[in-house]
């Protein structure tokens, strides 16, 4: 079984690095973009047999914990059959 685990500033924080990617977008040319926002994927495999939902709860602390800094950024789990 292999889950996604992504990790994205919060609507209100600036993304410093999405206005960069932006700004260079629109030199380039791609004037339609309004806004980027950068994410961080964590690409998780976990062994055979693993059950769904309790890997989902048990992904979801590591994401709270570890991965994410809750007062910043959320975070969202998905499994992969």
């Amino acid at each position: 079984m292999k889950a996604r685990v992504t990790v994205s500033l919060k609507r209100t924080v600036l993304d410093p690095q999405g206005q960069t990617i932006r700004s260079a977008l629109v030199s380039r040319g791609y004037g339609q973009i309004e806004d980027v926002r950068q994410d961080k994927v964590f690409e998780i495999r976990l062994a055979e047999g693993t059950d769904a939902a309790a890997a989902k709860k048990q992904l979801e602390e590591v994401a709270r914990d570890i991965l994410a800094n809750p007062v910043i950024e959320d975070y969202r789990v998905e499994l992969e059959g």
